[in-house]
């Protein structure tokens, strides 16, 4: 609920900032107020981060202006919008993991005395400031023996003690768990309360209405436009926000397909395993099937398919492809078995962010290849032409460096790398996580159509509708062991595969409770 003080505290007009090949933003307004929460809105690519950018000085605007409390501002950098009072507090926290938890949040504040900081003054303050928050940890503390939702806190109350006007909140909950995301909703509630005015961004749509008074959505770089969050609903949201109805998303095809289980599967693992980490493990996937993994973080599914990829190293058990048994130690002996595997964590073990989109597709063709022999231009060229167009990688620019791509697009960039390898096998670990509605349409679609062409796929989702939409079987993992298997049909319901995962001690509406926890995270 946004506070009697109604005035803008920031003002953006006609903001137009443009990369090579690509109008990042077209003429767009934002306003925001002061003690209110506003979220803004958009699917990968719409301009949310561009727009966050240029607020907190990491981007300089083309053309338009920016005011804040009534007078024209041009940032030239972070300090200068801090200076303002502008603080941004990224999903992946930008502070000093080395420091204490006070310094972080006195960095540049500290209290001096005759001789220099007074660091007993120092830690007091910023103790009074942490609690403010509801935070009371030691001052004294490492700021990296702290979970991500404490050190995102101390970025907070660092940013309070430099009389933070604005706070900008960019992906915070993506790593909390809900009891840290009420945590979080509390403090923000408070600093809205002071008047602190609060641009949030989030890909969780209960989020959005559980904390949010306004919303501004962005499609396609351009304003869609301004709305008070308890006058749209969901599915107008999500039309606003795609420029398409939801109907379009409900419509990937989930109709039953039959699989021919009868021959030779494409893969098939027997007692695969790594002491200490997954117990031995059978699984098969048929030609054209959709196999998906399920259960509750922790549960063993990404641990499974790192044996079968080779980015570990599987213990016991053994792999054949097509029959022929292979040995896979290493991610060179899955690509040779034609096993193309995409990480959970696309940024750290997935796109290579200084090279382009073109040079990323290429990597795959050329690690098969090996390094003596070199792709020629004019087949990158093809094939790089092929998948920008057949995946619709946005901006669909080979030079772009993938580094300044939308999440989504990064997503689809790393599997277009995978499919111009020809695999016979895809396997795909959280494909959707963090990335907006559209995309993940997109990439539903792209699993159903590849596998209705008789590719295989093993699919892992923490949203178990997504994996009931998408596999013709699913493998149940709980406590890093397989518990069971379902072959799904159209009447399949969620609550069936949580009653095996539930299965033993735990009540399954309280299974049902961790995988909707685990989701929000």
């Amino acid at each position: 609920m946004v506070t009697g003080d109604h005035r803008s505290v920031i003002e953006m007009r006609g903001i137009n900032i443009s990369f090579p090949g690509v109008k990042a933003l077209q003429d767009v307004d934002f306003t925001l107020r002061a003690g209110e929460v506003h979220t803004l809105m958009g699917e990968n690519g719409a301009g949310k981060s561009t727009l966050i950018k240029a607020l907190t000085g990491v981007y300089r605007i083309d053309t338009g202006l920016v005011r804040v409390d009534g007078t024209d501002k041009v940032f030239g950098g972070t300090a200068d919008a801090q200076d303002a009072g502008v603080w941004t507090v990224y999903q992946e926290v930008n502070l000093c993991a080395n420091l204490s938890v006070g310094e972080n949040v006195m960095l540049g504040q500290e209290i001096r005395g005759p001789f220099g900081i007074d660091w007993r003054r120092t830690h007091d303050s910023a103790s009074r400031h942490l609690r403010s928050l509801g935070l009371t940890i030691d001052p004294r503390s490492p700021l990296s023996s702290h979970s991500i939702a404490v050190q995102q806190l101390v970025a907070i109350s660092r940013a309070m003690v430099s009389d933070c006007k604005v706070l900008v909140l960019d992906e915070p909950t993506s790593s909390l768990d809900r009891d840290e995301v009420d945590q979080l909703f509390a403090v923000m509630r408070d600093l809205r309360d002071r008047g602190v005015a609060i641009l949030f961004v989030t890909h969780f749509l209960d989020q959005v209405y559980e904390i949010s008074d306004r919303l501004t959505v962005l499609r396609n770089g351009s304003l869609v436009g301004e709305y008070a969050a308890s006058e749209v609903d969901r599915t107008e949201l999500i039309g606003l926000m795609l420029g398409r109805e939801l109907q379009e998303l409900e419509s990937i095809d989930t109709a039953e397909r039959h699989v021919d289980r009868s021959g030779i599967p494409v893969l098939r693992a027997t007692g695969i395993g790594r002491r200490g980490v997954i117990e031995p493990v059978d699984l098969e996937v048929f030609d054209g099937e959709v196999v998906g993994l399920a259960g509750l973080l922790g549960s063993g599914r990404t641990e499974l398919v790192r044996l079968l990829s080779g980015a570990d190293t599987a213990d016991s058990g053994q792999i054949a492809v097509h029959g022929e048994r292979v040995r896979i130690s290493a991610p060179r002996d899955a690509i040779d078995a034609r096993i193309a595997f995409t990480s959970e964590d696309r940024r750290e073990e997935g796109i290579v962010g200084d090279l382009t989109v073109a040079e990323n597709i290429v990597l795959g063709i050329q690690a098969r290849r090996g390094w003596m022999r070199k792709v020629p231009q004019a087949e990158q060229d093809v094939v790089v032409g092929e998948y920008i167009t057949a995946l619709g990688i946005r901006p669909a620019d080979p030079n772009a460096r993938v580094r300044n791509l939308s999440g989504g697009n990064q997503q689809k960039v790393v599997l277009a790398r995978w499919l111009a390898t020809a695999p016979e096998l895809l396997i795909l670990d959280e494909p959707t996580r963090g990335i907006d509605v559209g995309a993940k349409a997109d990439i539903q679609r792209l699993v159903s159509r590849l596998s209705s062409e008789g590719l295989s796929v093993v699919f892992i989702s923490s949203e178990l509708e997504e994996v009931l939409r998408l596999s013709q079987r699913i493998v149940v993992m709980r406590d890093r062991r397989k518990i069971g298997e379902l072959t799904t049909t159209a009447d399949t319901e969620v609550d069936e595969l949580v009653g095996i995962i539930a299965r033993g001690s735990t009540d399954a509406a309280d299974v049902l409770d961790e995988i909707t926890k685990e989701h929000a995270a």
